[in-house]
Formats: C-alpha cells, structure tokens, sequence
C-alpha cells in the first residue's frame, strides 16, 4: 500500500543539490489501472497502482534491461523524465522526494511524502518550501501528466 502526499513547488530549498538523487524515466502502459516501466539509475520496474489518491495498492516487480526497452516502445503517451532527490524531513524518519521534471514538462517540480498511515498522512504539516497540496487533486500525478501536453497543468 502507498499512502503519500504530493505538493506543487515553486522555490527549491537550499541544500537540495547535497541530498542522494536519482535518474528516473518512466512509462505508461496504461493508466486505468496505472501499469507503468522504470528506469531509475540502472535499476528497472515494472509497477502496477490501483486507484486512489491519497492511498492505493502499489506493486512493483523488477526487470532487466531488455525487457524494459521492450516494453517502453509499447509506452502510451508521454515519457516521462525527471531527477529525483531523497531529503529527508528534520526530526522524523520521513523522506521528501523532491521531483525535478525535464523533457516535456521541464520546470516542473513536485515533493512526494509517503507515510505509514493515513492518519500520519492526513495530520501531516508540510514544510514552508512546499506549495500547494495537490494530492487530492489527482491533476499531478505522473500517469495523468503522461496524458497529457505540457503546459496543460500550469
């Protein structure tokens, strides 16, 4: 089960570029239910979501090389690319994966924090840096935006 909070960001922290980061392209299969490939570094998925938006059921399965490019010549839509930081949050053991999107949505930038419950979820104070809560919105989750053109969002 995946329970996060998603949120719009306007002004980078500081100390971002110091934090562990990652390379993602990712791909959709399709998006009713959301399966999708990942390549984040030189690791690859396969990852299966049901539906939801502050919480669903996630499942991710690896791959290899081969079988990704396989199936991300199969991918609908946009491919989506974007650097990923790991932050983590001052006096908790929650992590914010601050998104950096290029290619067709350069300048996008979402913070992402998953949680144990949705009760930690919901009573969750974010950071000052954070914008707007999109969670419940669904309109920035990354197989809608796969969908859709750039620029549709903002």
């Amino acid at each position: 089960m995946e329970i996060e909070r998603k949120y719009l960001v306007t002004s980078l922290p500081q100390e971002y570029l110091s934090f562990p980061h990652s390379r993602i392209e990712q791909a959709y299969l399709c998006t009713d239910p959301v399966v999708r490939v990942r390549r984040e570094d030189s690791s690859y998925y396969l990852t299966y979501k049901g539906r939801g938006l502050l919480s669903r059921e996630e499942y991710n399965l690896p791959l290899n090389e081969t079988a990704y490019l396989h199936l991300r010549s199969k991918a609908d839509g946009i491919i989506l690319t974007k650097t990923r930081y790991r932050i983590p949050l001052k006096n908790t053991p929650l992590i914010i994966e601050l998104d950096l999107f290029e290619g067709e949505y350069e300048g996008l930038m979402l913070a992402e924090v998953e949680f144990p419950t949705e009760e930690a979820a919901l009573s969750f104070t974010p950071p000052d840096w954070f914008g707007r809560d999109v969670t419940f919105t669904g309109e920035y989750q990354n197989s809608r935006l796969s969908r859709k053109k750039a620029g549709e969002n903002r």
